[in-house]
């Protein structure tokens, strides 16, 4: 048979091959989530949901703070930081969660309370933004209000941690123990669901809350957000739980938690220089020293795969952005509105929500240097539209190329949005599977604390590289230079900490 033959002859069959093993995954990626699904998850993925769902308020906060207050983006950066650090004590609500009831609940009352603040917040931005609240300028208002927002998702998002892992059933209709990896697969698939359920409060939200905000006031868009809390109240309600047994207070994560709750008070209201600093150091020594208290429990070998595997994910999440500044140059110069604004958001949480639904089988077996070294790299790509668009290439684009900024920003976020939301997965697997019962909240809320003080180390670069790079309403010389460091140091600080670390993350 000749050569040309033989290629006739097989390539069809290797193409069909390919074919159908790509098919497959697909079927595979799309099925996973829908088979992983059970009633018991719905009423928790409504916490989840909800939490995505404030976003209804985000266009309309964002424009709002542009117009009716004089704060700058490293003010915002700034601020940033403060409304950061009630992540990083997740370890005081998730010690109450495991430890003190509330009304007889360890559960439902504390995501009634959460509800609460939240409500408090948005009647506090309502308040503001209608000038009916005066008792203070709109710049207090905004930051009291920011900080009721944000302690009620902290300590709802606490809970739905902890319930993650109690929805998932230990042993069958008969009373016998389901299989350990049948166990570790469904609590790694509640992870995913519970990531997909955010995204879906994203995505519900994005497109509506540009055309609120463009349609009505401010004031009104903040006031419909009161419907967002009522969500998670009812998930809590309906939600059923495997029991878990009371732990006793441990007061040495309950009274430091606490303790480290009134100094960063203390040094937030007494306007202490490099009080956000200080309050970062020690932190990060307080986390580590709880963790060390809560990991005595598992053995050495998973102790230090968690380490290793904090490390790198820290890194990959304590990288600086560009601020506010960037936001303000596109709608001042760039002319996006709060509609276009909404379509950005739409596409974007549509794609992030697709992102983790067809590669979460993937992300959840993958190892996590592997995924984040490869999320690094596609990040750095996909920062360059935001070149193109801050050196006003788009004119251009325009008119060789036949399209403008507005598709170049589209064009952006539809291709990044799918990797989002991915980098945690890995961990908050690796957490679910390893929680101890009776501390799950806390073991949870340490974990997500040591996140989440990688999002305020990131903060903090923002906040010095704004004051560096001056970029201020109408003045935007500075921030194309503000954007390009923005770039190499959200890849040299995770690809550096991969490089040290990455084979030691399993």
């Amino acid at each position: 048979m000749s050569s040309d033959g033989y290629r006739e002859l097989v390539e069809p069959q290797v193409e069909s091959a390919f074919a159908s093993v790509l098919m497959e995954r697909l079927r595979k990626a799309l099925v996973t989530p829908v088979k992983a699904l059970r009633w018991q998850y719905l009423p928790l993925l409504m916490v989840y949901f909800s939490y995505g769902a404030l976003g209804v308020i985000g266009v309309a906060e964002s424009f709002w703070v542009k117009s009716a207050t004089s704060m700058s983006p490293a003010d915002l950066a700034a601020l940033a930081v403060w409304t950061t650090i009630p992540w990083t004590v997740k370890m005081v609500f998730g010690q109450l969660v495991d430890s003190v009831p509330l009304l007889g609940s360890r559960r439902r009352a504390y995501v009634f309370v959460g509800a609460g603040l939240i409500a408090a917040g948005l009647v506090t931005l309502a308040g503001a933004a209608g000038k009916w609240i005066t008792v203070a300028g709109p710049e207090a208002l905004y930051v009291f209000a920011s900080l009721l927002i944000v302690i009620g998702v902290v300590l709802q998002d606490v809970v739905a941690d902890a319930m993650s892992t109690e929805v998932v059933a230990r042993v069958e209709a008969d009373g016998t123990p389901r299989p350990k990896d049948e166990v570790r697969r469904d609590l790694g698939m509640v992870q995913v669901l519970g990531r997909l359920a955010l995204s879906f409060g994203i995505f519900a939200t994005a497109g509506v809350a540009g055309w609120l905000a463009k349609a009505y006031s401010y004031e009104t868009v903040f006031w419909l957000g009161l419907a967002i809390p009522a969500i998670s109240v009812t998930g809590a309600m309906l939600v059923r739980l495997e029991s878990t047994e009371k732990k006793p207070i441990d007061w040495r994560i309950l009274g430091g938690g606490l303790v480290f709750g009134l100094v960063v008070a203390g040094l937030g209201l007494g306007q202490v220089p490099y009080g956000q600093e200080i309050v970062f150091i020690i932190s990060m020594a307080v986390i580590i020293a709880m963790l060390i208290r809560v990991t005595d429990a598992v053995s050495a070998e998973v102790r230090h795969k968690i380490l290793f595997a904090s490390i790198v994910i820290f890194a990959f999440r304590a990288t600086p952005g560009t601020g506010e500044g960037y936001r303000w140059f596109t709608i001042d110069v760039l002319g996006f509105d709060e509609a276009f604004y909404g379509t950005l958001a739409q596409v974007g949480a549509g794609l992030s929500m697709l992102g983790i639904w067809l590669l979460s089988d993937t992300i959840t077996r993958r190892p996590i240097a592997q995924t984040l070294f490869w999320l690094t790299l596609i990040g750095a790509v996909l920062s360059l539209p935001n070149v193109v668009l801050v050196y006003e290439l788009h004119h251009w684009t325009e008119r060789v190329l036949g399209f403008g900024a507005r598709t170049i920003a589209m064009i952006d976020t539809t291709v990044e949005s799918p990797f989002a939301q991915l980098s945690m997965i890995p961990m908050l697997t690796l957490i679910a599977i390893h929680a101890p019962e009776g501390r799950r909240a806390t073991w949870f809320a340490l974990m997500a604390s040591l996140m989440n003080l990688a999002l305020v180390a990131g903060s903090l670069q923002t906040k010095y590289l704004n004051q560096i790079f001056d970029v201020q309403r109408g003045q935007y010389d500075d921030l194309a230079g503000l954007i390009w460091i923005v770039l190499v140091l959200g890849l040299l600080i995770p690809l550096s900490a991969l490089a040290l670390f990455g084979r030691k993350v399993t």
